[in-house]
């Protein structure tokens, strides 16, 4: 989904909602859609904050739920108090998410037989699958081999 398709969309999905299209929301989606890696919702406020100085942390974590609620945002829980978010520019579920347990990183990779999965579990119950998610927690080899993980700075 191209970034003007995402913003169209964002602007609907508000509208459905009875939500106005404020310059502060605008700016919080410019600022996420910018970004090619996972940030948190604090991230995401200092960006936004750079594109217009009048957001809100409020209205930030206000708007955070819309953008999950509408799929436009990925929304990634690591299980330490923090979630971090990604741009779903390509509309996929089908990825899983490689949780580096040294440096927290996450990594996002094409996981196609998901959607097959899903359907098949699903359907086993009579119901069908509205979303689903893989995580795998791991350790970095490099860190405990070599005393540095690669990832960190990355």
């Amino acid at each position: 989904m191209s970034n003007d398709a995402a913003r169209e969309k964002f602007k609907s999905y508000l509208g459905t909602k009875a939500l106005r299209v404020t310059n502060q929301r605008l700016a919080i989606f410019e600022a996420a859609f910018a970004q090619t890696e996972h940030f948190t919702a604090e991230e995401l406020l200092d960006h936004a904050r750079a594109i217009d100085d009048s957001v809100s942390r409020a209205t930030v974590y206000r708007t955070l739920p819309i953008m999950v609620e509408s799929a436009l945002l990925r929304e990634i829980d690591i299980g330490k108090n923090i979630k971090f978010y990604l741009p779903n520019v390509e509309g996929g579920t089908e990825v899983a998410q490689v949780i580096c347990l040294d440096c927290d990183k996450i990594f996002e990779i094409d996981a196609p037989f998901m959607e097959w999965y899903g359907n098949s579990v699903a359907s086993k119950v009579g119901l069908r699958p509205v979303s689903q998610r893989l995580q795998v927690s791991a350790r970095c080899d490099a860190l405990r081999d070599a005393g540095v993980c690669k990832h960190r700075s990355a």
